[in-house]
């Protein structure tokens, strides 16, 4: 059985369903019972990392520096980390987690383009980080892809590789398929971060643990974008009744996952609905719900068939404009089938 480093990604994936909103005070008390409960990593800063508090995808109410120095006031066991998209991060933002405490940097790029981390990763290495290489919506590339981008980023000097399946598309043997060619191409440590769209995060943190993964990410009450991710306590519970060694104790993660429901409070916890069930049969991210929301309003066509049509076209993150064509697209068949 395998020992298990646990990551929890509420206070950064979780930033998604709060529009980004969390507050210093949200932070710390929600780091505080985390690390009371033995979570190994706490994750923090603005749902698009470093330097994503922007008009574009939302502006937060704290600097990131403020989320940081609120969560490495309270950890006393665990590590805070924080995740990096070159483009919206810079090695600069590096440097300040660095000064404020962090310790995890997981520097993070579509799954097909592991290049662009490499300054990245190698500065927050020279900077005494523990360093993490993550490739977002892995269900996109094929296991073979991803095993030849988890070999750079291996080059590059991460300390692990994470698979983030950012869409909740893939099913258990898919995730092991995965997993495995990953394995058979490095040397260093591999991790998951799963979705809940078809309703299979745990299970496939399960299929991932039992192919080789060691580093699992969840979010408490599975606070997270689209449908959620996989529900820390649940994963905790599970990982354990399956025989592994995870150090998070039980009763802890249940009542950090009660101590953050009172913290964000009316906020309902995410739930597989309509829309992010379809995103998840269809590959496509759960940050274009709004969007399509808006153009089959705008436009006069389905939704759902929107969807499908981004699927199609295998749309990656920050492709709002693919959304409004299609939708043009939709309307104008409609019209002339009328």
């Amino acid at each position: 059985m395998a020992k298990i480093t646990f990551v929890d990604v509420t206070l950064r994936d979780g930033n998604h369903t709060f529009r980004h909103q969390f507050t210093p005070e949200i932070v710390q008390a929600t780091a505080a019972a985390l690390d009371a409960a033995g979570v190994d990593i706490i994750e923090v800063g603005h749902g698009d990392g470093l330097g994503g508090s922007c008009v574009h995808v939302g502006r937060a109410p704290a600097t990131d520096r403020q989320l940081l120095e609120a969560a490495c006031k309270v950890t006393k066991r665990a590590k805070v980390g924080i995740l990096l998209v070159p483009g919206f991060g810079l090695c600069a933002d590096l440097e300040m987690a660095a000064e404020v405490g962090v310790g995890v940097a997981r520097i993070a790029t579509h799954c097909t383009e592991a290049d662009v981390t490499e300054q990245h990763l190698r500065r927050a290495k020279d900077l005494g980080m523990f360093t993490v290489g993550y490739l977002i919506s892995a269900g996109m590339a094929s296991p073979e892809q991803l095993a030849e981008q988890a070999r750079k980023l291996e080059s590059y000097g991460a300390d692990y590789v994470n698979l983030a399946e950012s869409q909740g598309h893939l099913v258990p043997r898919e995730v092991a398929a995965r997993i495995r060619a990953v394995r058979q191409a490095v040397n260093i440590p591999i991790g998951f971060h799963p979705h809940n769209n078809l309703g299979l995060a745990i299970g496939n943190i399960l299929a991932a643990v039992d192919e080789g993964a060691t580093f699992i990410d969840g979010s408490l009450k599975g606070f997270g974008g689209g449908a959620g991710n996989a529900q820390t306590e649940v994963a905790v519970t599970a990982l354990k009744r399956a025989g592994h060694e995870v150090g998070t104790d039980l009763f802890g993660i249940m009542d950090a996952a009660d101590v953050f429901a009172r913290q964000v409070a009316p906020q309902p916890m995410p739930v597989i609905d309509n829309d992010s069930l379809l995103m998840g049969y269809a590959n496509v991210y759960g940050g274009y719900i709004n969007p399509v929301r808006h153009a089959a309003e705008q436009y006069g066509c389905d939704a759902r068939a929107l969807v499908l049509r981004l699927g199609e076209r295998k749309v990656v993150a920050a492709q709002e404009d693919v959304v409004i064509e299609e939708a043009q697209k939709l309307s104008r068949a409609m019209r002339l089938a009328a």
